[in-house]
């Protein structure tokens, strides 16, 4: 349906935007306005990041990653996460076989490995509490609190999206929006297993092996 403003006769009619039918906006805008705000995404995490490359050494005489970071768990908690990038993967292909169920069952899944990702996130950060290294103790622990509760924020948004998707699932079905909305969210949250592995590489491997 195209939407413009009257005009004289013999005048043509501004176009301002297009939808379908049914007033809805095309899947065409709908994916580029997602990829732009994963670009602005990237950009709040290429700047912490970039902080915590200035910051990352300036531990004020306090504990060091080498004192702080247990891989072993750490290496659970990235499983976590990367188990959950080839569920939903699963679910995709479910989505597209348009088969709902089996759908539901792997959004499930997914979810119950972002859950566990992030319950480990919070005992390493209650871990660190009582260790005495809270965010305020260097300027290293406040750019690592910083860097990584930022993205366990993303996995928790993410997570409250995949619910609300499931509510929509089970509501409407695979409709054509409902699939656009999966696909949204795939992005987002492959997007989030990138930039963990950087954080893995960056703060926590190198940060025990250096």
């Amino acid at each position: 349906m195209m939407h413009a403003e009257t005009a004289p006769p013999g005048a043509a009619a501004p176009v301002f935007y297009q939808t379908d039918e049914e007033g809805h906006h095309s899947e065409g805008s709908t994916m580029l306005g997602f990829w732009l705000y994963l670009m602005s995404d990237c950009l709040i995490f290429a700047t912490l990041f970039a902080t915590y490359g200035v910051l990352g050494r300036s531990y004020a005489a306090g504990p060091t990653p080498k004192d702080l970071f247990d891989l072993t768990g750490i290496a659970v908690n990235t499983a976590m996460l990367l188990f959950s990038s080839i569920t939903y993967g699963f679910a995709m292909l479910e989505m597209d076989r348009d088969r709902i169920k089996q759908t539901q069952i792997w959004l499930a899944i997914t979810g119950l490995f972002g859950v566990a990702f992030v319950a480990l996130e919070i005992r390493e950060f209650v871990h660190l509490f009582h260790e005495g290294a809270p965010p305020w103790r260097s300027a290293f622990l406040s750019s690592f609190y910083t860097l990584v509760a930022t993205h366990g924020l993303h996995v928790s948004v993410g997570i409250l999206w995949l619910v609300v998707l499931l509510v929509q699932l089970r509501k409407h079905g695979l409709i054509v929006e409902n699939k656009r909305r999966l696909m949204c969210l795939s992005m987002f949250w492959h997007f989030l297993d990138l930039i963990w592995i950087g954080v893995f590489t960056v703060v926590y491997l190198m940060g025990v092996l250096e």
